[in-house]
């Protein structure tokens, strides 16, 4: 029997490997861009930083370090040069596959980190397997930008499971439906009609604003966003806003809000302000042909009718007044249930007129009665 030689007896005390093996080995050198493992064969193995993760930017001496242990998947037993190529991320795609797998199965909530976002959506990764979320299925809004969900962690489930295709498709937006028509229910069974609630400015149109009230959105007509005239919603919200309003009516699925609180009413002291004979200032909010309307304070509009603006005759209010302009005058009539008040200046300078006539009158007396005293000196004279 022929003696063995040492290289022979050394190949017999180590094991046999096969491609697609998982084998068990050890940390014994790293460099940023590879490891060396023991794996018990005659060859050393060979760990890439692409064999490693699918994170490309990855520095291997901050993961691995001398004496870790772990448990690879062999690529290649020899690769032409002696050494044998090891996986790490192929044996996790095949333990994630497994995992998607039964995520999919059972309808598991996943919850992972956006590794890259695309133009059609989003990627993450679950044990080293790339799931894509499409931008469709990202929100249950439209979102233009993506570019928010950078690096950040997502709940999702997998809506589409195809291994030998290797398509895995997350689905976000199920669970904001699912989580907004929860809290759509716990809100229509709180709130009732007159309660004061908060919300956030979801979006701002020309007729309104829609409120977010956590669970259902409200709007805000532009005819309910004060007291006072509101010419443009857009200058007086902005989404974002936090904002106390009224539930004025809710009807099925809508809710109509309003921020006009009657304790702000400015009418419920409008009879002892505004009663008539009072005199009143405010300034020229808007004109027609037929008058200007003057605000005397916030909510409170009167109308200075053209023929009531002087004594003189006017065409039109333009010729004589201007928007912003200040003016002074009598309340001559005040209907509170229509919210109605007519102004007139007119109605100011006739007694001023009143006491100058009266006053030429004293002093044309006056002059008569010297004239009289005089002719009646004469004749005694």
């Amino acid at each position: 029997m022929s003696e063995l030689t040492f290289e022979q007896m050394l190949d017999e005390s180590l094991k046999t490997i096969h491609n697609g093996e998982v084998v068990e080995g050890t940390v014994i050198d790293v460099k940023p861009e590879e490891a060396i493992l023991n794996i018990g064969y005659k060859s050393d193995g060979i760990l890439t930083r692409n064999e490693y993760t699918n994170e490309s930017l990855v520095d291997l001496t901050t993961v691995l370090h001398v004496d870790d242990k772990l448990e690879v998947k062999v690529v290649k037993v020899n690769d032409g040069e002696g050494q044998v190529i090891l996986s790490y991320k192929r044996l996790a795609m095949d333990k994630g596959n497994k995992r998607i797998e039964e995520a999919f199965n059972n309808k598991e909530v996943l919850k992972a980190k956006v590794v890259q976002v695309l133009d059609g959506g989003l990627s993450v990764v679950v044990d080293e397997v790339r799931i894509f979320i499409p931008a469709s299925l990202v929100s249950n809004v439209y979102e233009k930008d993506l570019t928010k969900y950078a690096d950040q962690e997502i709940e999702f489930v997998i809506s589409e499971y195809n291994p030998k295709r290797r398509r895995y498709i997350g689905d976000r937006r199920q669970l904001l439906v699912a989580k907004k028509e929860e809290m759509q229910k716990e809100l229509f069974a709180r709130i009732n009609v007159g309660d004061v609630v908060e919300g956030t400015v979801k979006n701002v149109t020309d007729f309104g604003a829609f409120i977010d009230l956590g669970g259902a959105d409200g709007l805000l007509h532009i005819s309910e966003m004060s007291w006072g005239r509101v010419e443009n919603p857009k200058k007086v919200f902005k989404v974002g806003d936090v904002v106390k309003v009224l539930i004025k009516d809710i009807d099925g699925n809508k809710i109509a809000l309003s921020a006009k609180f009657e304790d702000e009413n400015p009418w419920k002291d409008a009879t002892s302000k505004y009663g008539i004979g009072n005199v009143v200032t405010g300034k020229v909010a808007r004109m027609t042909d037929f008058g200007a309307f003057v605000e005397l304070e916030t909510g409170v509009d009167a109308l200075l009718h053209v023929s009531q603006i002087s004594k003189d005759h006017i065409e039109k209010p333009a010729d004589v007044l201007k928007v912003g302009q200040e003016v002074t005058a009598k309340v001559v009539d005040f209907n509170e249930a229509d919210k109605k008040i007519s102004l007139s200046i007119k109605a100011l300078l006739a007694p001023e007129e009143e006491k100058e006539e009266a006053a030429a009158e004293e002093s044309d007396s006056d002059v008569v009665s010297v004239d009289i005293e005089a002719v009646a000196a004469e004749s005694a004279e």
